[in-house]
């Protein structure tokens, strides 16, 4: 515990000290700013990679039908395979604990669409409400299709902004009804699609509007899952193709599709994709923390060469304390003390600056690669403590180094 005396002491030494304070501040404020500053720009790369490969680390498996090539329990070989809304059903149910997102589409493409005189061929699919995270979609108006919508085959439309500016031009789209193959749709949203122009110009419906409107049945064309995220890319991947062929060898059984035969079932798994994305994250983070740590040890051993500085311009000082009785713990104390106390208020302002910083302009900071630069409170005082608990171990030596002087020694120190 400080006292008033061991306070006063303190501040005796540093107004003695300022300029060797002030490098010691200096150095400390500067390295856990720098620091700081890293993971924060760390984190920016981080996230702008992830929306790079959002899609593929989001661990999408993709389904669709084709046509077998084996005979099969006495069936032909040649079949074309057409899933239906119970081969989404049973999927759903079997593999419930193991999905993020799940969704089932049905495709139509070239079809014609109108507003007013303007008129085009466009692509539409029926959608269930997960495909939109799927997709990666952003709605700019209105929303996406939603339960309801499915529930009660509601003839809406969500559709891309190049098909709003194509067929709407500035209109504000919510509420316009649309006419798809001459039929009636309100448009309830408006998205734009991190793929470009190209995925902007589809529309998409409630799938049980489309199936029944359209004609479609129960039919369906593709099954999209994500799984459950994990940090670690072997486990997802080895998660992900456990998945792929449990899925594969269900929808296989139900379609009378040769165990063997790849053909009649086609699966694509992003997750073997995404190995770059995992790769470049953790490459970034090692980066960064290298980068911070020799920052760190820069620091500490700043301090040290200014405490053990600060020690020899205090010999005299430590050897008349001796000399009326001071044992070798105060002394290694009230050097301690100092070093603490410049490195943790030094750490203090070093950190605030930064969590400023990044807090003010950070978001300022915007790019394809770069985005949203933040650092976790908790991990950035975490690390000023490490360096509050380095600061201390790096004024030990000095400390010692003062404590074993003997007094005569110190006294004749000039």
């Amino acid at each position: 515990m400080f006292n008033i005396e061991r306070w006063q002491e303190i501040f005796e030494a540093i107004s003695k000290n300022r300029l060797r304070t002030f490098l010691t501040g200096v150095s400390v404020a500067s390295g856990i700013f720098i620091l700081v500053i890293l993971l924060g720009a760390g984190k920016g790369l981080q996230n702008g990679i992830e929306k790079q490969f959002e899609r593929d680390a989001a661990g999408i498996v993709e389904v669709w039908s084709g046509t077998t090539t084996k005979e099969y329990k006495g069936l032909n070989p040649g079949r074309q395979i057409q899933f239906r809304n119970s081969d989404y059903n049973q999927s759903v149910q079997k593999f419930e604990d193991k999905l993020d997102l799940r969704a089932s589409t049905n495709n139509y493409w070239g079809q014609a669409f109108s507003y007013g005189k303007e008129s085009g061929s466009y692509q539409f699919r029926g959608v269930n409400p997960d495909y939109g995270g799927i997709e990666n979609l952003t709605i700019v108006q209105g929303r996406y299709v939603n339960a309801k919508d499915i529930e009660n085959n509601t003839k809406v439309a969500v559709i891309g902004m190049k098909l709003k500016n194509d067929l709407l031009k500035d209109k504000y789209a919510i509420g316009e009804e649309i006419l798809i193959n001459k039929i009636s749709f309100k448009v309830v949203g408006v998205f734009t699609d991190p793929g470009g122009e190209r995925e902007e110009t589809r529309a998409y419906l409630p799938l049980t509007t489309v199936q029944k409107t359209f004609g479609g049945g129960d039919k369906i064309s593709n099954l999209f899952f994500t799984l459950k995220k994990t940090a670690d890319y072997d486990e997802a991947l080895a998660q992900s193709e456990k998945f792929t062929q449990d899925l594969k060898n269900l929808l296989k059984s139900k379609n009378m599709v040769a165990p063997e035969d790849d053909s009649g079932v086609g699966v694509y798994n992003s997750v073997k994709d995404a190995k770059q994305f995992y790769d470049l994250n953790l490459y970034i983070r090692l980066f960064f923390w290298w980068v911070g740590i020799c920052t760190i040890i820069a620091g500490v051993v700043g301090v040290s060469n200014i405490m053990l500085i600060i020690v020899k311009e205090r010999t005299k000082e430590i050897g008349i304390r001796k000399a009326l009785g001071a044992s070798p713990f105060s002394i290694i104390s009230m050097i301690l003390h100092e070093s603490i106390f410049i490195t943790t208020i030094a750490g203090f302002i070093g950190l605030l600056a930064s969590l400023l910083l990044l807090e003010f302009v950070g978001p300022m900071v915007q790019s394809e690669f770069f985005r949203n630069p933040e650092v976790d409170f908790s991990v950035a005082l975490t690390t000023l403590i490490l360096l509050v608990f380095a600061g201390a171990m790096a004024g030990f030596f000095p400390a010692y180094r003062a404590a074993k002087i003997k007094p005569i020694v110190a006294l004749r120190d000039e």
